[in-house]
C-alpha cells in the first residue's frame, strides 16, 4: 500500500490524540516535519513535537512482515522539542495501529532517504494488547500500540526506550503491556526508574484495555442515553478503590461524560434490575443549595432500563451492583 496523504496521517494523529481521552490542535503546518501538536490534557496543555511517516512494506519478498517508515524531507539532525516530548512513528493505516522508534538512534542520520523497519506482526500483538514490545536486530526497542495508547506512548517514550534495553525491564513491559500479573518480587529487583516505567506501562495498559472491552461491548453507546459520537467513557460500578473492584467487563457501564461524572459522585446509580435511579438524597442536596438547573433535563434519561451489551455474558453484574451501591451507601 503506498503512503497516505499527509492530511490523512494529520488526521490519524489528531484522532489518536482524542482516543487516547485528550484532544489537540495543530501548532504547525500539518504538512511539514516536525509537526507540532499542543495537547489539553486535565492536567494542563502540553506541546510535543511529532515526527510521522506511512508504514509501508518494506518491499523485500523474504521478508514479508518487515515494515519500514521512509524519512523524506527531513535533514539530519532532526531539531527536538527544547522543553518536550519529541516522538518518531510510524503509521499502519490498515491496521490503524503506530509503531514508535528510538528517536536517540535516529535523529542523526546520513543523507538520503533513511528508513526504519518494523516487524508488521508486532502490531498485530498491539491490537489485542494495547501495546507491545519488540527488540530489534541493533538492540533497538520498537513499540507498536493502538490509537488510544498514543498519549501515554508520547509522555512515556523516552523512558521506554531508554529503559527497555535492559533485558529484565524489556520482559516486566511485555508483561505489563499483555496484562499479566507482575510479582513484588519482579519489581524489587529492578532500580526505581525502571521499576517506576514498568508500573506506569501496567496501569495505563489496565485502563485503556478496560475502556475498549467496555465500550465494545456497548457498541459504543451511552447505557442512559444511548448516545455515541465518540464521546464515551468507560465507569466501573464497583469503585476502583474497593478491593474486590476488578477491570471485567462486568463491572464496567458505558457512559457519556456527564453521567459517567454523575455515576462516580453517586448521584445516580444502578439498581439490580439494570435501571439507572436518581440518589434522591444527592438530589435534595443540590436542590438546597440552589444547584439544581437542568435537573428536569438530565433526570428524562433517568428511571428506564439502561442500554445493555447484545451479549447477555457481559451485562452488569448484578453482586457487583449490590457491592457497589453498598460501597457508595446508597439504598
Amino acid at each position: 500500500m503506498p503512503a497516505i496523504t499527509s492530511g490523512a496521517l494529520a488526521k490519524a494523529l489528531i484522532d489518536a490524540v482524542y482516543d487516547s481521552g485528550a484532544s489537540a490542535i495543530f501548532r504547525s503546518v500539518y504538512r511539514t516535519h516536525p509537526r507540532v501538536l499542543l495537547i489539553e490534557t486535565p492536567s494542563g496543555p502540553i506541546e510535543f513535537w511529532v515526527y510521522a511517516w506511512t508504514l509501508t512494506h518494506g518491499g523485500r519478498q523474504s521478508l514479508p512482515d518487515e515494515y519500514r517508515i521512509q524519512m523524506t524531507s527531513v535533514a539530519s539532525p532532526l531539531p527536538l522539542h527544547p522543553s518536550g516530548p519529541t516522538v518518531l512513528v510510524g503509521y499502519e493505516p490498515n491496521l490503524k495501529m503506530f509503531a514508535g522508534f528510538d528517536l536517540a538512534r535516529h535523529k542523526t542520520f546520513t543523507q538520503g532517504s533513511p528508513s526504519v523497519q518494523v516487524d508488521v506482526r508486532m502490531l498485530h500483538n498491539a491490537l489485542q494488547d494495547g501495546m507491545a514490545f519488540a527488540r530489534k536486530s541493533n538492540d533497538e526497542i520498537a513499540v507498536a500500540f493502538r490509537p488510544d495508547q498514543f498519549l501515554n506512548y508520547v509522555l512515556n517514550s523516552e523512558d521506554l526506550h531508554k529503559y527497555g534495553k535492559y533485558t529484565a525491564t524489556f520482559h516486566l513491559l511485555q508483561k505489563a503491556s499483555s496484562l499479566q500479573k507482575i510479582e513484588e518480587t519482579e519489581l524489587a529487583v529492578l532500580p526505581v526508574d525502571r521499576r517506576r516505567v514498568v508500573s506506569t506501562v501496567s496501569k495505563l495498559s489496565r485502563v485503556a484495555n478496560f475502556k475498549q472491552k467496555v465500550t465494545d461491548a456497548y457498541g459504543h453507546r451511552c447505557a442512559v442515553t444511548r448516545m455515541q459520537l465518540r464521546l464515551i467513557d468507560a465507569a466501573h460500578i464497583i469503585p476502583v478503590g474497593v478491593p474486590v473492584s476488578s477491570d471485567e467487563v462486568v463491572n464496567g457501564l458505558a457512559l457519556s461524560p456527564t453521567y459517567h461524572r454523575a455515576f462516580d459522585r453517586c448521584l445516580i446509580f444502578l439498581d439490580e434490575s439494570f435501571i439507572m435511579r436518581a440518589n434522591v438524597k444527592m438530589i435534595a442536596e443540590l436542590v438546597t443549595l440552589g444547584l439544581d438547573g437542568g435537573l428536569a433535563d438530565f433526570k428524562r434519561n433517568l428511571d428506564k432500563p439502561i442500554h445493555l451489551p447484545a451479549d447477555h455474558r457481559q451485562w452488569p453484574g448484578k453482586k457487583h451492583i449490590k457491592i457497589a451501591n453498598e460501597a457508595r451507601q446508597i439504598g
